[in-house]
């Protein structure tokens, strides 16, 4: 299962006016472990930048002037999400500014039934806890201290994002070593390295002598329609 951890940076709040993107970072997902497949654009927004968003992201006007518009690097984003599902914090707010990109364009939107919500998927796991995604860092332990230092990034929001929805999905299983798959390796490879092996030497039974004869007589004496013996 291909899935894409998907963040954006913006002039603001308001993509039916004259808000744009200014970045937008993805990292990939395969089975739920991380392939090392990345996609990072900054983005001239061809406008300026108020202070307010300014002070949350740090992408002046002045930075984003030599960057690609949006036009320049639509394709390549869309081949490299594809049909992937988007995971995505607060998909309510990036999925319309991709999809406002899009139309300005005539592509195709993005429907909402790709993404997957990290926002709304924490708020039924923790109803009426703080589920930000700093917050969801402190609750499972994982380090934003760069993002509380350097601030809002696409591609280190999406990094961090990949962890809190491995945690929501079910935990992390760190001790793996599979989370720096090469991208030479190919799709395929992430997939095939997680599947469990046969140990080349079963392991020996745990229990003893006397607890097997022990079971059987306990056995015995439920008599011969006992569901035990279907499994002697």
């Amino acid at each position: 299962m291909r899935e894409i951890v998907l963040d954006t940076e913006t002039t603001g709040f308001n993509h039916q006016v004259d808000d744009r993107m200014v970045e937008i970072g993805c990292v990939e997902l395969l089975n739920h472990l991380p392939t090392g497949r990345t996609f990072h654009k900054y983005i001239n927004p061809q406008r300026d930048m108020p202070d307010g968003a300014f002070q949350v992201h740090g992408l002046s006007a002045e930075f984003l002037s030599d960057k690609p518009v949006f036009a320049q690097i639509a394709d390549e984003f869309l081949e490299f999400i594809g049909d992937a599902k988007l995971v995505i914090h607060n998909a309510g707010f990036d999925v319309p500014f991709l999809n406002s990109e899009l139309r300005r364009l005539n592509l195709p939107p993005i429907p909402m039934e790709q993404a997957v919500d990290t926002l709304l998927i924490a708020r039924r796991r923790f109803p009426g806890a703080g589920n930000s995604l700093d917050s969801l860092c402190r609750r499972f332990g994982i380090d934003n201290s760069q993002r509380e230092k350097d601030g809002h990034g696409a591609l280190l929001d999406s990094e961090i994002l990949a962890k809190v929805y491995l945690e929501l999905v079910g935990g992390r299983q760190p001790d793996f070593g599979l989370n720096a798959v090469q991208e030479t390796a190919g799709p395929g490879a992430a997939a095939e390295a997680w599947r469990p092996k046969l140990r080349p030497t079963p392991l020996p039974s745990r229990i003893t002598d006397e607890e097997a004869a022990a079971h059987a007589a306990f056995v015995d004496k439920l008599g011969d329609g006992a569901i035990w013996k279907k499994f002697a």
